[in-house]
């Protein structure tokens, strides 16, 4: 266990508003099922309650729709779920367990019947769970929407930078994809700009229409809902590890 001193400054809200009976319910008591701690196996026979083929990563999912949906479309791969903000951990958990608030709640805390048992969470800055992760473990690791930090000042706080950047390269298979969504400019500019100076990743995008619009496999978020009724357009880049 890593003392507080240990820890990396973490920049952003731990919890927003109460969170009202269900929900710390859920908290309380399902998410210790799925929930990735110092003591997990990170093996895909094992990390899972399913065998699964592939890993997918979502760091910061916010309210869990993407996470949440990609895990229902995608039943043979297993995804993991780095989210610090304590709301968007119990919304997730609402999203696949089916209860909401005024339900009576049950006395066993299970899945939706058409979901399985392939959604790990992990409720803490993802940067201490890098060292747990294998080196090429994971298929595919999106980055949607995150803080862009737009004051110069603050650059230092983006999520993209070469300190995490070489822990992504680590834990990406050969082949696997980064995938970084934005609706701000800066953070698209800083993102291809971090990413230009790899040698270890390859941006996918052949013309504009690879980057200005949705991927073939895109669940679409409530803050992208947000940026596009405030007119601001969304861009997705993806990143190929090379081998």
């Amino acid at each position: 266990m890593l003392s507080t001193s240990d820890k990396p400054k973490f920049y952003g809200r731990r919890q927003g508003r109460r969170i009202r009976k269900a929900k710390t319910s859920l908290l309380d008591n399902f998410l210790p099922q799925i929930e990735i701690t110092k003591n997990s196996v990170f093996k895909k026979e094992e990390l899972f309650g399913i065998p699964v083929s592939k890993v997918y990563l979502e760091i910061g999912f916010g309210n869990g729709e993407h996470l949440a949906e990609q895990a229902l479309r995608n039943s043979d791969t297993g995804f993991i779920g780095a989210e610090v903000f304590k709301n968007g951990v119990a919304n997730l958990l609402t999203l696949i367990t089916g209860i909401k608030e005024g339900a009576d709640l049950p006395e066993t805390f299970c899945l939706l019947p058409n979901r399985v048992d392939n959604i790990r969470v992990f409720s803490d800055d993802v940067r201490l769970l890098f060292k747990q992760i294998p080196d090429k473990f994971i298929d595919k690791l999106f980055v949607l929407f995150p803080d862009p930090w737009p004051k110069k000042r603050h650059a230092s706080r983006r999520f993209i930078n070469q300190d995490n950047l070489n822990e992504i390269s680590r834990i990406l298979k050969p082949g696997g994809i980064l995938r970084v969504a934005t609706d701000h400019k800066i953070y698209k500019s800083w993102t291809l700009r971090q990413l230009h100076e790899r040698t270890d990743f390859r941006w996918t995008a052949t013309c504009g229409n690879d980057w200005k619009h949705e991927p073939l496999d895109w669940v679409e978020t409530k803050y992208q809902r947000k940026a596009l009724a405030e007119g601001r357009r969304p861009v997705f880049l993806d990143f190929e590890r090379k081998e």
